[in-house]
């Protein structure tokens, strides 16, 4: 199947739309065979942090590019939270179709130029832009832990900006292994009576399924969810060697990794379009 404009596929979903971050090709194969399982579209993503584990952006990007193009499903490929603009458009030169571009750790105004600057150059070659507003000094940007986008500043952002689709922080965090993050629910229906594109949620991991659920409902649209997979991935691979400490061959235990991340894509896309 041809490789899917995430802009198509977020305009055309009724519901949520699952990103899910790569981190190898096991991941990349998983996460499309969840989505398959399902018959629902489905976003692979690459961050920053996966680029600087694989030496380069070339190797796993071309990967996920095939990947995608053998699914029987839409999948888009996005580059995630790209701080470098070289990167941006090293993947666009690559074939992905969208990327977050995160200028969140800069003052407002040069975030704000920034980003202005990388959306306009990527609309001119038909790519599609994702953004987030930052707070000077935060690790996590504008989902450090208490951050909260206000509705007008959103508006503002996405006007000057140009961008197609904004991360907002409603109460998730980054890398959370636990299920307890609480969200600004009304938070989220006010965002999305305000500002004129997708929302999308970041840090999803910390968010138990019955709200993930609700936030759908409330407003967001792109969920983004990489260390519940990761925690799936490892604790099935885990498992494994523990019940077969004799194995050598890596596929065997690699293959319970991957089976693991493919059953809970299946479970999280099942829960943003329930």
């Amino acid at each position: 199947m041809p490789l899917a404009p995430i802009g198509d596929i977020v305009r055309q979903s009724p519901a949520g739309v699952g990103a899910f971050n790569v981190i190898q090709l096991e991941h990349a194969t998983a996460i499309v065979a969840g989505a398959e399982a399902l018959g629902l579209p489905v976003v692979l993503q690459i961050s920053e942090n996966c680029v600087r584990y694989h030496g380069a952006l070339e190797p796993i990007a071309l990967a996920c590019l095939a990947v995608a193009r053998r699914a029987d499903v839409p999948v888009a490929v996005h580059l995630d939270h790209a701080t470098d603009r070289a990167l941006v458009e090293e993947a666009v030169g690559l074939g992905l179709g969208s990327v977050m571009y995160d200028a969140s750790a800069l003052p407002d105004e040069e975030n704000v130029a920034a980003t202005a600057e990388v959306a306009a150059w990527c609309h001119e070659r038909g790519v599609w832009v994702e953004a987030e507003l930052g707070e000077v000094g935060g690790k996590d940007g504008v989902h450090a832990p208490g951050a909260r986008t206000k509705p007008h500043e959103a508006v503002d952002y996405v006007a000057r900006t140009g961008v197609d689709a904004l991360a907002v922080a409603v109460g998730t965090s980054h890398a959370m292994t636990t299920k307890d993050a609480v969200l600004d629910l009304e938070l989220i229906a006010e965002l999305r009576a305000a500002v004129p594109v997708p929302l999308v949620l970041h840090g999803s991991s910390g968010v138990p399924d019955d709200v993930l659920r609700e936030a759908v409902r409330q407003g967001m649209k792109k969920i983004n969810i990489a260390t519940h997979l990761n925690k799936a991935f490892t604790g099935a691979v885990r498992d494994y060697l523990v019940h077969d400490e004799r194995v050598v061959d890596s596929r065997k235990y690699l293959k319970a990794g991957r089976d693991a991340v493919a059953r809970e894509v299946s479970h999280l896309l099942g829960v943003l379009t329930g």
